[in-house]
């Protein structure tokens, strides 16, 4: 009787880990990958690089050299609800259009299948997140914002070249990160009483998908780089000069002007 009793719990101890087993094969199994590929527009095209050929809404002639970033904090809404956050190899990701590697994120997170309604991500680092020396190794490190401004690093930097009124060439570095208020609006680091996080989320339009088991989705998100300088506010260089660091009137317009700066590529299965 007592070896019955025992041989019992084995047999059902047995069945209940088979079960699990079966249970945790069944979840895994039933999911599949993304990526997420990085595209540069100017008015609606390719950007070119390096040629003063574009024209921004305050009429300003300007040409793009560099432009460089981070998004961090992607979610994806599934439509029973649920939602996926992207963290389990990284939670930021880095872009340069300099280094095509950047280009695309190819996310290491299992996907469950099923529909998703919408993409989330946070354009830069949440202050949670932006410390310094989270980054030790360029490229990122070279995104460091200085200690004395909030320490961190950039959430963007975009390098270039505008025409003034007086026709000379000269250079703009339209940079975002932890803005700063000073006392008396004198713009000296002892006159900092308070740092402003000037990261902001952003939910991308068009962004539903399926995704079955095994299958490869890569979603395309399209920065629109005119619209930096055209909307919601009309930026003109003239105004703001070469540099927007230390400038937080500049930065909250560059802010607002970033909620439109997405849209959706193309979302094919790989």
């Amino acid at each position: 009787m007592k070896c019955d009793f025992c041989s019992g719990i084995l047999i059902a101890l047995f069945a209940f880990a088979v079960s699990c087993k079966e249970d945790d094969t069944a979840t895994a199994i039933q999911s599949g990958h993304i990526s997420l590929s990085f595209l540069h527009l100017v008015d609606g095209l390719p950007l070119q690089k390096d040629t003063l050929k574009y024209i921004n809404a305050a009429g300003n002639p300007y040409e793009i050299n560099q432009v460089m970033y981070f998004i961090s904090d992607v979610r994806l809404f599934k439509s029973d609800g649920s939602i996926k956050i992207i963290n389990e190899w990284t939670d930021i990701h880095y872009v340069d259009i300099d280094i095509p590697a950047t280009l695309k994120w190819e996310v290491y997170d299992d996907i469950s299948a099923g529909s998703y309604d919408s993409l989330t991500f946070v354009f830069g680092i949440t202050e949670e997140k932006n410390k310094s020396f989270l980054f030790v190794n360029p490229p990122e490190v070279n995104m460091m914002w200085p200690d004395v401004l909030g320490g961190g690093y950039h959430y963007m930097m975009i390098n270039g070249k505008w025409r003034d009124t007086s026709g000379f060439v000269q250079n703009f570095a339209f940079h975002l990160g932890i803005g700063q208020l000073y006392k008396s609006n004198v713009i000296e680091v002892d006159s900092i009483y308070a740092f402003v996080q000037n990261y902001f989320s952003v939910n991308l339009p068009d962004s539903d998908f399926t995704i079955e088991k095994d299958m490869k989705i890569d979603i395309e998100i399209v920065m629109n780089i005119d619209s930096w300088f055209n909307t919601p506010h009309i930026y003109d260089h003239n105004h703001w000069g070469g540099a927007i660091m230390q400038n937080q009137p500049a930065m909250q317009i560059a802010k607002e002007n970033g909620y439109d700066i997405f849209s959706t590529g193309d979302i094919q299965q790989r």
